[in-house]
């Protein structure tokens, strides 16, 4: 993601996530590897799966990989302000 001159909006931060999550859902390769999606997530993986499967599988919704590749500014998607 280019480093935006300013901070985003709430609502530019909602629209940049779930534009790209809803990328993300449609098949669009992802920014983050899956063992980073691992990684992250190993608490919840567990929880889920137990400590053997956690090892193996990674997270698959969308807005959560959506919102980690925004924190980590991997999206290339950014606003355009109408300035006044």
């Amino acid at each position: 993601m280019v480093k935006p001159i300013r901070p985003h909006t709430r609502f530019e931060k909602a629209r940049i996530i779930g534009a790209r999550a809803l990328q993300i859902s449609m098949g669009a390769p992802l920014y983050v590897s899956e063992q980073k999606l691992r990684e992250e997530f190993r608490e919840e993986l567990v929880s889920l799966y137990g400590v053997e499967e956690a090892s193996v599988r990674f997270v698959l919704d969308p807005l959560k990989i959506a919102l980690l590749e925004y924190e980590r500014e991997l999206i290339p998607i950014d606003v355009d302000p109408h300035e006044d």
